[in-house]
């Protein structure tokens, strides 16, 4: 798979995502927590050049992206992102032109047992920079000490806890069922690009299925299960290809969000990485122009 072709449909996915309201998180009918969408746009151009650096390892262009984000942005707009699209990144490199599903997830699985502590180094370092979001410390491989462990090592003692992390330690299994199976049930017939309905059909998936890590972190799992709860009646109606834009009710809700700070973020950058791997696999089309 060529560097340009990944970098589109990354591109690609970034701008859908802000493109689309998803309740709680920035889009660009709906800014919030301090940001705009214009910062995630900006934030995507400038990671991609570390995401992408062909030959470079997966904790080398963790830390190049993160570096590239604050650079351009000042703050945290897509560490989870990042850490969720770099070994999707390299496997989708090491599997070929065009890799099937089976074959980019046996590239994806050898992508992560080869990751070493070196590896872990430089993701502690980036995520150390990017300083997410009540990320708080941890009994073992605090992100603040050396770790002493390879990075999927690492992953899979935070995994409990962190659904990024959970990727990790699963071979990244969200983004393919929900994530890809969702967005193959959904995607419009004759090539024509995945709209709104199968992005937020997508984004209601994952949080109408388990508490947001970024709601859980900085306000607990009581609330963070209170959002999930929301959620699911709008997730029903999703799932049937409902457009949920039309209810009045739906942008209330994703203000109310908004003015309680309750921010899904795990949950938007699962949907990127979904649609990135999505649209690179050829599942569905991206937009280029949301």
């Amino acid at each position: 798979m060529s560097a340009d072709c990944l970098r589109t449909n990354f591109l690609r996915a970034c701008a859908l995502d802000v493109a689309v309201r998803k309740p709680g998180n920035v889009s660009a009918a709906s800014p919030g927590h301090g940001m705009h969408a214009g910062l995630f746009l900006a934030s995507a151009q400038a990671a991609q050049v570390g995401l992408f650096a062909e030959g470079a390892s997966v904790g080398a262009r963790i830390e190049a992206a993160v570096a590239a984000t604050l650079a351009v942005a000042g703050c945290n707009t897509n560490l989870g992102i990042v850490l969720l699209c770099v070994p999707l990144a390299v496997a989708f490199e090491q599997a070929g032109a065009a890799p099937s599903e089976a074959s980019l997830r046996a590239a994806l699985r050898s992508v992560l047992a080869a990751l070493d502590i070196e590896d872990a180094r430089a993701a502690y370092r980036a995520i150390a920079a990017a300083r997410p979001g009540g990320l708080g410390r941890a009994e073992a491989q605090d992100v603040a000490a050396e770790p002493t462990v390879t990075l999927l090592e690492a992953m899979r003692l935070a995994a409990p806890r962190d659904r990024i992390a959970w990727q990790y330690a699963n071979d990244h299994a969200d983004l393919f069922d929900p994530g890809l199976r969702t967005l193959e049930k959904l995607r419009p017939t004759d090539g024509i690009p995945v709209g709104a309905p199968a992005v937020q059909a997508l984004f209601l998936g994952f949080l109408g299925r388990f508490p947001d890590a970024h709601i859980v972190r900085k306000f607990g799992t009581a609330q963070a299960q209170a959002v999930t709860a929301e959620a699911l009646p709008w997730l029903q109606r999703a799932a049937q290809g409902e457009s949920l834009d039309a209810d009045p009710a739906f942008g209330a809700w994703d203000e109310s969000l908004k003015a309680r700070g309750l921010n899904p973020g795990t949950s938007a950058d699962l949907t990127v990485a979904a649609l990135f791997l999505a649209g690179t696999l050829g599942a569905v089309s991206l937009p280029a122009s949301p």
